[in-house]
């Protein structure tokens, strides 16, 4: 009985024939890149659509003469606003001692116009710095509470950003973002003086692009 073998789909070949170099010949290279370029073309058939550019709200332009007044409004009030930041301390655990660390003279933020308050109702800026237990968080959401608008809260250490060292205790909340909106996280256990410093920075960065009065305005 012979057995046929078909090289290539094309030639049969009987159990004496040799297979010659050329039965074996694998398809060029500009035949592969017509094939795939083929491909391609079945593929970016028909004419393109380009894609539509989504401008950044800071690049949007005033509609109005209105809006125009309230963007620069904005832009003073803003100036004021992360130029007299008060905080308002809830330390907690041995984040708070890196926390007093930093108004002191060797850091000395009361030059940037930072100073502490004992008051929620004069303060517009929270830092909650160390370990949040379940316990403590309804007085962290009532201080948060009476605290007036506009207000943010910063996040100290790893404990208060998701329950660091103590995630799996029963007791202790994983993170103060559960019970407050955090706007800026300060990772760390605990974090240096510098870091909270720099947090300080990123949220007077954040706070220069709030639009108060120009959404009022909208709504």
């Amino acid at each position: 009985m012979q057995t046929r073998l078909i090289v290539s789909g094309l030639l049969p070949l009987t159990r004496g024939h040799r297979i010659s170099p050329q039965h074996l010949r694998l398809p060029s290279t500009n035949a592969r890149k017509k094939t795939s370029s083929s491909h391609r073309r079945t593929f970016t058939s028909g004419p393109l659509t380009k894609r539509r550019e989504v401008a950044l709200s800071t690049e949007v332009a005033p509609s109005s003469v209105v809006e125009y007044a309230l963007t620069n409004l904005d832009a003073i009030i803003n100036w004021a606003r992360q130029g007299s930041l008060w905080p308002l301390t809830f330390g907690l655990a041995c984040c708070g001692i890196e926390m007093m660390h930093a108004w002191m003279p060797r850091y000395d933020i009361e030059r940037m116009g930072s100073f502490f308050r004992a008051s929620p109702r004069q303060s517009d800026v929270m830092i909650v710095s160390g370990t949040v237990t379940n316990k403590m968080a309804p007085a962290v959401r009532q201080v948060y509470d009476q605290m007036p608008d506009p207000k943010w809260v910063i996040s100290m250490g790893s404990c208060a950003n998701g329950g660091g060292y103590y995630h799996y205790s029963y007791s202790v909340l994983r993170g103060v973002d559960r019970i407050v909106p955090v706007d800026i996280y300060v990772p760390g256990c605990p974090p240096t003086s510098e870091a909270l410093v720099y947090g300080i920075f990123q949220l007077q960065k954040k706070m220069q692009r709030t639009k108060v009065t120009r959404m009022w305005y909208r709504k």
